[in-house]
């Protein structure tokens, strides 16, 4: 999980998608049905980068096994402050294959979800990019 926390606080999203699994899939905070898949996933984690304000990491938990992580973080969008965790699943390969996003408080959440869904058509373009690279 160090280098996955390394990548963001350095804002090396190259580096972050790397780490991500062909077949991962995100669960944002503000939409009910999970993206699949490394492309999408890629491209929410770029767009996320930029909405969030003074982000930063304060705490990590680890199961037991080492492939379950918690990473406790605040940020803000716009004037709203909020605090959130990343729950990250490793594969038997050592690459992110589940990424739950979870924040409050719920004023937080939505101006997330706005300023998401102001960027979401961009979103999609680049991960179609992104998938039709890869291919």
């Amino acid at each position: 999980m160090r280098a996955f926390r390394e990548a963001v606080e350095a804002g090396d999203l190259d580096a972050v998608e790397a780490l991500l699994a062909e077949d991962v899939v995100f669960s944002s905070p503000v939409v009910f049905k999970p993206y699949p898949g490394k492309a999408i996933t890629a491209a929410i984690l770029r767009a996320v980068a930029q909405v969030f304000e003074d982000f930063r990491y304060e705490r990590e938990l680890a199961g037991p096994d080492g492939r379950d992580h918690a990473l406790v973080f605040a940020a803000r969008v716009g004037d709203r402050e909020l605090t959130g965790c990343d729950f990250i699943h490793l594969d038997e390969n050592g690459l992110i294959d589940e990424f739950t996003v979870m924040v409050r408080p719920l004023s937080g959440a939505q101006a997330l979800a706005a300023a998401m869904g102001a960027r979401f058509e961009e979103i999609a373009k680049e991960a179609q990019a992104r998938s039709a690279s890869a291919s």
